[in-house]
């Protein structure tokens, strides 16, 4: 099996080299990541006259890795583009994303966004997630369980749905404590003060992480800084099915997602007016 792996996180991030080493297991692995963080860019690309640096990293593995510098849906169209000859991975897998996925933070994103241009170019694809910021998060419930849950979507995979993929998301908790897997829908939520004044000795454990290096700016004169972090916010009633609810009580969830955005219920309504 050909494998595409990418992250939102950049190549740097832990999640990705958990990703990669799970991954060998199933077949030849092949990274292309973004070389700084870029999470919540959804489907970006990265598009305009500019330069687009790239360089391959033989020290890294396992399998073939390289760093994009652009967006984690331009890596996938560059790992698919430069990589295959082709362009057919047998999967594309993205992650494993410090932090949730769950809820209304699929739509934004990055690691999710690369799953979905991998199935808008006609490739299975399946993002995975933990619910820990922490650039030292422990992914060992992730090393434990992904395997077999991999196994079980592949060996079961639709032959006839476009644009399918899958989001898993595995709360940041022991595997003895785990609950299970539950196939659920994306919860639903919204933020709130997401806008904070800009004040580095609030920053918490970016200021020492990964993520860091994108977050300082000079400012103009007249100009004043924020930064966007939020409060989430539960929408959801719905504890039976929803996914952000099921992690909070120890289970794992597996969302199908699709690509096809049309509503279908509505353009039935429209269609019999």
């Amino acid at each position: 099996m050909k494998i595409l792996i990418c992250n939102d996180d950049g190549y740097k991030a832990a999640g990705i080299h958990v990703l990669a080493r799970i991954m060998a297991r199933f077949g030849d692995v092949t990274v292309v990541a973004p070389k700084f963080h870029q999470s919540a860019t959804s489907m970006a690309v990265s598009l305009g006259n500019k330069q687009l640096a790239y360089k391959d990293l033989p020290e890294e593995g396992p399998g073939r890795w390289t760093y994009l510098d652009a967006s984690p849906a331009s890596c996938v169209k560059f790992g698919l583009e430069y990589k295959y000859e082709n362009r057919d991975p047998d999967l594309v897998v993205t992650g494993i994303n410090h932090g949730t996925n769950a809820s209304t933070a699929a739509n934004y994103s990055g690691t999710m966004g690369a799953a979905e241009e991998a199935v808008i170019n006609g490739r299975k694809a399946i993002g995975v997630s933990l619910c820990d910021i922490r650039p030292d998060a422990d992914f060992s419930v992730v090393e434990a369980l992904l395997p077999d849950i991999l196994q079980k979507l592949l060996d079961n995979w639709p032959q006839d749905h476009p644009g399918l993929y899958y989001n898993i998301n595995f709360p940041a908790i022991p595997p003895e404590q785990i609950k299970g897997v539950r196939y659920a829908r994306q919860g639903i939520g919204h933020w709130i003060k997401e806008f904070e004044p800009w004040d580095e000795s609030n920053l918490g454990i970016l200021t020492d992480s990964f993520l860091w290096q994108h977050y300082r700016v000079d400012l103009e004169e007249g100009e004043k800084a924020v930064f966007m972090r939020g409060t989430f916010v539960n929408d959801d009633k719905d504890t039976e099915n929803a996914d952000h609810l099921l992690l909070e009580q120890g289970w794992i969830t597996i969302v199908p997602l699709n690509a096809q955005m049309t509503d279908w219920q509505e353009l039935n309504r429209l269609q019999s007016l």
